[in-house]
């Protein structure tokens, strides 16, 4: 069910999988600003969202969670599944309309919500265990690759220039 190509990936420590985006991310050129003051986003590496690490996981964790669902009861389509894959989708969803914003407060802002989303799938996911709607292994990979997603979403995070609430 998970992708085999993030198997792949998990395997490597999170510092050479996010060196690339923390060093392009890292070199932004604030030295213009938006009306309020917020620093713009200038990027040299990272020349769309398709690039970020933490939507590439992202959007593999969508895949994997709505494969999943795949096998809920009918009677859960509008209940759990549509929630969990919702949540799930909203994450790189999320990576994407923020990277596009123009001020690094308005990125930071949205992938602020795309942690929020992360978490709504692991409680969610815990939930449907819970349920039997999911085995236990199932869950816990799911739980993995979120974790993941977590960790480099943070780090993403915490590479952003401060002076851009």
């Amino acid at each position: 069910m998970v992708s085999d190509q993030l198997r792949i990936l998990s395997a490597f420590p999170i510092w050479i999988l996010l060196g690339a985006v923390v060093m392009s991310v890292t070199q932004i050129a604030c030295d213009s600003r938006d009306n309020s003051g917020m620093p713009l986003l200038k990027t040299s590496a990272v020349r769309s969202y398709r690039d970020l690490i933490a939507w590439r996981k992202a959007m593999a964790l969508a895949t994997d969670v709505y494969r999943c669902t795949e096998s809920f009861p009918k009677a859960e389509l509008y209940g759990l599944t549509a929630q969990l894959r919702r949540a799930a989708v909203s994450i790189p969803s999320n990576i994407a309309e923020g990277q596009g914003r123009v001020s690094t407060g308005e990125f930071k802002q949205f992938l602020g919500h795309a942690r929020g989303s992360l978490l709504e799938v692991e409680t969610q996911l815990q939930i449907a265990e819970n349920l039997r709607l999911l085995s236990p292994e199932h869950c816990a990979i799911l739980l993995e690759q979120s974790s993941e997603v977590g960790r480099v979403l943070n780090g993403l995070m915490t590479s952003l220039p401060r002076n851009g609430r």
